[in-house]
């Protein structure tokens, strides 16, 4: 069985069972879907990659403390659209303890909660199977103290299973180096073909066919590769214009690795030479960068690095011209966010904005601590508009973003995405070589 699902189990206890769907397919147009893509957290709990799903979760069970519901074996069905784990593969892959049709999840149920005390499940998120669930608990309102004995506390399990994916085991750690490292290796291979005259598309290609030719399902989101004034579009995703001498191109493009997200942004010169003014921006980003990919430690808080983040490109923004004054007066008025309008980062692991919670409580003086294990990215930024009349005129169009994925240690961190370069000068030699 898998650890993530044994945790889970000790975590909700004997007393509680849990249900827990599988993402549906969706529709594209007419008849066509979208490529499907699991629900992370049915994902996290059993690695069952089919839609049309549900996982049941009974840790006081003796037989079946893991049942999978599941699309039957169809040939007819999987001619069309092809093969399924059915009941047998259900068990036999994916260590379900009892595995049945999914049509008879229905049936089931009232077997299934009755004695229960808690019910983890989470409404909103499949409409059909929360109306078959209400329909159920409905139904027994008038009979628990006669035959039936429903569960009388229902359970979001989303926050529960949120700080379990936030925490990775070694097992995730080396899944999401493998999608680090094959995002990096993407990254430089765009740099090296880089030059005057493609079109943003094609730079999306290249990195695209690099992600699948190396292994990984493909782009862990959609890819962000700007260029001029288009970088200053922070999900810029049209990708459609050419690449011009003398511009910068921002890229953000990671991928999906086994179900784990990788997350990368670099920013470099179209023709591989750096402007002065380019390389004035750019050096501020960096060092802010570096600041804040050092105080991705454990005992640091989330609070403590954007403030962190704020203060240093204050600053930078001011040696470049950008803002004057004070530079407490400038935080307090929120002057930064005219150029650094987004956080330094934000958690990754199955979703490139992953799980788990940010504060304690709902106020920003509860900013919770990185602790070992946590996966976080660190992307600051610096985005000056064409047409912005009050910044220096050789800064106008200039959008800059250096982002890597960080692991915090109990000693430090590690930077999962050190592979691909981010000094200006081994840019350069990367793209002249």
């Amino acid at each position: 069985m898998r650890k993530q699902l044994k945790d889970f189990m000790e975590q909700i206890g004997k007393d509680a069972i849990a249900v827990i769907p599988a993402a549906h397919e969706q529709t594209r147009s007419y008849d066509t879907e979208f490529k499907f893509h699991q629900d992370p957290d049915f994902y996290y709990l059993t690695e069952f990659p089919e839609p049309d799903a549900i996982a049941v979760i009974d840790p006081a069970a003796r037989k079946s403390r893991f049942t999978l519901f599941v699309r039957p074996r169809d040939p007819l069905m999987e001619t069309w659209y092809g093969r399924r784990q059915g009941v047998e593969g259900a068990k036999k892959n994916y260590g379900a303890d009892k595995a049945m049709p999914i049509e008879k999840f229905e049936s089931e149920l009232p077997k299934l909660l009755n004695g229960k005390e808690k019910l983890y499940y989470r409404f909103g998120l499949d409409n059909r199977l929360d109306q078959v669930i209400l329909n159920y608990l409905s139904g027994q309102r008038f009979r628990r103290l006669k035959t039936a004995y429903p569960p009388h506390t229902i359970i979001d399990p989303t926050l529960l299973i949120g700080e379990m994916r936030l925490h990775k085991t070694p097992e995730e750690v080396a899944l999401m180096q493998k999608a680090a490292d094959i995002a990096a290796e993407a990254h430089v291979v765009a740099m090296r073909e880089c030059k005057p005259g493609l079109n943003e598309a094609q730079i999306e290609a290249i990195i695209e066919h690099h992600f699948r030719m190396s292994g990984a399902a493909g782009a862990s989101y959609n890819s962000i590769v700007g260029g001029g004034a288009n970088a200053t579009i922070l999900h810029y995703v049209e990708n459609n214009a050419p690449l011009k001498d003398g511009d910068l191109l921002l890229v953000d493009a990671g991928c999906e690795y086994q179900g784990y997200a990788s997350d990368i942004t670099r920013t470099f010169p179209v023709n591989g030479r750096f402007t002065k003014a380019q390389r004035e921006v750019y050096d501020v980003v960096l060092e802010v960068q570096l600041e804040c990919l050092a105080a991705t430690r454990k005992g640091v808080t989330v609070k403590d690095r954007q403030d962190l983040s704020i203060e240093l490109l204050t600053e930078g923004m001011k040696k470049l011209g950008l803002l004057k004054g004070k530079t407490k007066d400038l935080i307090k008025k929120g002057a930064y966010m005219k150029y650094y309008m987004h956080g330094v980062g934000h958690y990754l692991g199955l979703d490139v904005h992953d799980a788990g919670r940010y504060f304690t409580e709902q106020k920003a003086r509860f900013s919770r601590p990185f602790e070992p294990g946590m996966v976080l990215t660190v992307e600051p930024g610096l985005y000056i508009p064409a047409d912005d009349k009050t910044a220096p005129a050789k800064y106008r169009g200039i959008g800059i973003r250096i982002e890597d994925d960080i692991l915090v240690t109990e000693d430090g961190n590690v930077n999962l995405t050190v592979g691909v370069p981010k000094d200006a000068d081994a840019i350069e030699e990367i793209m002249n070589s």
